[in-house]
């Protein structure tokens, strides 16, 4: 057999092997629809865990760093009470190592009842951990994964959904998270790949499941207290390395809400995985994704107007005025004119 037929006999090899490895990825996430959040998957991990009543001495937890503004309990541990320009984060101090993992966050998000409240709290597998920033209080340009749950549209352009509403971005650190846009520049999977989620101040827990196994991402809810998971997103051919951190942090603004975590759970996966060239290296990944909204440049919205409110309402009143003048002058221009035909006729 010749050496071009083998080399191409050996790619085929390797092309379907990949994509039977795609498709059980697909089949074990799908499998997760409408199963019990308390049904669990793989080895639970402890080092990456955060699980109730926490007994630390005074702000401490193990493996865990706390930033901002964080109180704990022995119930939950709030990154932000309900009060305006706060931050708060946890990280875990331990790198990951599992190629393929899920990770079960359970969360409250409580404020005042009505139409505004803000800003909401994002879920990280970040490279570099405790570091206070503008994206939901962790910082921007950062590398790997972040999963945001977002209360409040700063953005009402291109997106037609609303508020709060579930989405991630995979960055390789030279990404800007743009927060006029509510991120929509580089979301995973395109700009509407995501769900509408509607989390604030439920009386039960909150879930969310982030499943990361055999180079899928996929995203699991629980929001309405029925204790099964529905799927948010899914997107395939996402890659990250091993050795990041995971961390949850978020953030208010003018408007606010209490964002309380209340318990952590990791659990590593076993998937047999067919490496791809550059992948050997787990560590080594440079995270990124083959669907994403493609980046960029920051556009501003077009200024308000410099008349104010008063001003608008005293240039609508001047219009009005003119349009009625120029109609009346129309109406005795025509009256006029008819007056005078008709006296050219005796």
């Amino acid at each position: 057999m010749g050496g071009p037929l083998r080399c191409l006999l050996f790619l085929s090899s390797l092309l379907l092997l990949s994509l039977a490895a795609d498709s059980a990825a697909d089949a074990l996430s799908n499998g997760i629809g409408g199963k019990s959040i308390h049904e669990f998957r793989g080895f639970y991990k402890r080092e990456h865990s955060l699980i109730k009543p926490y007994q630390g001495a005074g702000m401490e937890i193990p493996n865990w760093d706390l930033n901002g503004g964080v109180m704990v309990t022995p119930h939950y541990i709030r990154l932000t009470p309900d009060e305006q320009s706060r931050q708060g984060a946890i990280w875990n101090r331990a790198p990951v190592h599992s190629r393929d993992w899920e990770l079960t966050v359970s969360f409250k998000v409580s404020g005042a009842t009505g139409d505004l409240f803000g800003d909401g709290l994002a879920i990280w597998y970040a490279q570099d951990p405790n570091q206070m920033g503008p994206v939901f209080g962790s910082k921007d340009y950062f590398r790997g994964l972040a999963v945001f749950l977002d209360t409040y549209s700063n953005h009402n352009g291109p997106h037609k959904h609303g508020h709060p509403y579930i989405s991630a971005m995979v960055a390789d650190g030279t990404a800007h998270y743009d927060h006029d846009k509510d991120g929509t520049h580089t979301q995973l999977g395109g700009e509407n790949t995501g769900c509408e989620a509607k989390f604030r101040n439920k009386e039960h827990d909150t879930n969310i499941l982030i499943r990361y196994v055999g180079d899928t991402l996929s995203l699991f809810i629980d929001i309405d207290g029925k204790m099964e998971w529905k799927e948010c997103m899914q997107v395939n051919n996402v890659h990250l390395p091993t050795g990041y951190y995971f961390g949850m942090s978020a953030t208010t603004g003018e408007l606010s809400d209490a964002h309380d975590i209340i318990s952590v759970k990791m659990f590593e996966q076993e998937y047999s995985r067919v490496e791809k060239l550059g992948e050997i290296n787990s560590d080594r990944i440079v995270p990124h994704a083959e669907f994403q909204a493609a980046p960029r440049d920051h556009s501003d919205d077009p200024p308000p107007s410099k008349l104010g409110f008063v001003g608008t309402v005293i240039l609508v009143l001047i219009g009005v005025v003119v349009i009625i003048g120029v109609l009346g002058y129309g109406v005795l221009y025509f009256k006029n004119k008819n007056e005078r035909q008709r006296k050219r006729f005796y």
